[in-house]
């Protein structure tokens, strides 16, 4: 039951970023060129409200977080850097 939720609430998020225009290719290069934050306004609000509605659970207790071992700073900075390059690159 829970994957099939998961599957309806991920297609409404990718219909509501279609709908609302933030997978247009100028929106998306222009977030790499800082002349529009749009695209990170969306996705941050979409954080913030995943983050609230899952404290808000887990105070409920409905949820449990797992317990997730330590993560290796230094490969996700390089790799989060070759991603952000190759996006930019791939932009222009």
């Amino acid at each position: 039951m829970s994957t099939i939720i998961t599957l309806i609430l991920g297609l409404a998020f990718g219909l509501l970023l279609n709908k609302s225009g933030m997978t247009k290719y100028n929106r998306i290069v222009n977030v790499f060129r800082f002349t529009d934050m749009s695209v990170l306004k969306f996705m941050l609000t979409a954080l913030a409200v995943a983050m609230s509605g899952l404290y808000a659970l887990k105070a409920l207790d409905l949820i449990a977080f797992p317990n997730v071992p330590g993560t290796y700073i230094v490969g996700n900075l390089a790799g989060g850097l070759i991603f952000g390059v190759g996006m930019a690159l791939a932009g222009y």
